[in-house]
């Protein structure tokens, strides 16, 4: 076989690519701000995805890949990286997917989080949500934020419970214990269940992914915690409703209830390919719940939210769509991509016109 596990992996070190797809019939792949890139050489044979895939895979997991079809867990690639492994079976054969997690926490500035967020942070209580598509940059950010609270909290213990542990923390000011499902505990709804007898103060779920997780997020919230989750939604009000529908609808005023109480904010974001030079640029929207929030997801009006963000500005509020238009305005991100990522395509090209019209005359003016 002309390929070898550990050379790949340095390529994807190297050229600080995003992932490694194994499949059989194609040559490696890595993915490198946002684009799939083919190694060069032959297509790989069952046999060399299957030789590839049992150097970095246990037993134990190979063998729940034969009875579930796949299994998840984080790889450490000596001192140069850590990957978060996905093996499966396709077509009979087996694929796999390593995404490089990267070794430095990087601050809220260097990844772009608006200000506000750090308030959140010295919360006593609540429910703080960050979402967005896969691969949109969520366990980076939620890391960040946990690294500050470690950093800067004397008064937290952080448990955080991952599917697997992808940021390795150490204990600093705060006591930390990461808990990865499948290996210290089966699944997230009973690790949060056993974490609210373990003293915590601050809780991370690494995704709030079926309805005994959420009703165990938001009572841990409710009940004095701080707690971090995630989910694959963007925006606040599509975040809110996937919650409240999660639950049987008798059960679904009461939970509206409850998240009007205990939710503290929504944090969407994305990952765009940035237009100035290769790599991407994260966009945010950020909902802090005012008392105008909360009441508008007591009473079933999400679909205002919306403009609450827009006028709460001087509550740490930012728009998706404010958001892109300021990075296209930097020259970071390109105007297709500010119009197909907007959440209000229309209102943005208006907006867009108007100041594309408004440079036009400046630079008429400034010729005269």
């Amino acid at each position: 076989m002309s390929y070898s596990m550990s050379d790949l992996l340095q390529l994807v070190v190297q050229e600080n690519a995003a992932d490694l797809h194994l499949r059989v019939g194609i040559p490696p792949v890595i993915r490198l701000h946002g684009i799939l890139n083919r190694v060069e050489g032959p297509p790989l044979r069952p046999e060399d995805t299957e030789e590839l895939m049992r150097t970095i895979t246990s037993e134990e997991n190979i063998q729940q890949v034969r009875e579930r079809g796949g299994a998840d867990f984080g790889f450490a690639f000596g001192e140069l990286a850590r990957f978060r492994v996905s093996v499966f079976k396709e077509k009979g054969h087996f694929g796999v997917v390593a995404r490089q997690i990267p070794t430095r926490l990087l601050t809220l500035e260097e990844l772009g989080i608006p200000p506000s967020v750090r308030d959140l942070l010295y919360k006593p209580r609540g429910l703080v949500l960050v979402t967005g598509p896969t691969g949109s940059g969520k366990t980076t950010s939620l890391a960040s934020m946990i690294n500050i609270i470690n950093e800067e909290r004397d008064d937290a213990h952080i448990i955080t419970i991952e599917d697997p542990i992808e940021y390795y923390h150490h204990h600093k000011k705060a006591v930390i214990t990461q808990r990865e499902v499948n290996v210290d505990v089966p699944n997230f709804a009973e690790a949060l269940r056993r974490a609210l007898r373990q003293d915590p103060d601050v809780i991370l779920v690494g995704e709030l992914r079926d309805l005994e997780t959420m009703d165990a997020a938001i009572t841990a919230a409710e009940t004095g915690h701080l707690v971090f989750g995630t989910l694959h939604t963007t925006g606040a009000a599509k975040t809110i409703d996937r919650l409240v529908n999660a639950f049987p609808v008798t059960q679904q005023e009461q939970i509206r209830i409850q998240l009007s109480t205990v939710l503290q904010a929504v944090i969407s974001q994305l990952l765009l390919p940035r237009s100035d030079k290769p790599g991407r640029v994260a966009v945010f929207e950020i909902m802090i719940n005012t008392p105008s929030v909360a009441a508008l997801i007591r009473d079933n009006k999400t679909f205002r939210i919306q403009s609450d963000i827009q006028t709460g500005a001087k509550f740490g509020m930012v728009t998706l769509d404010g958001f892109l238009i300021d990075k296209w305005q930097q020259g970071l991100i390109s105007r297709d991509e500010v119009i197909t990522k907007s959440q209000d395509p229309t209102t943005v090209m208006q907006k867009l016109q108007e100041i594309e019209a408004g440079l036009a005359l400046e630079e008429a003016e400034g010729r005269r």
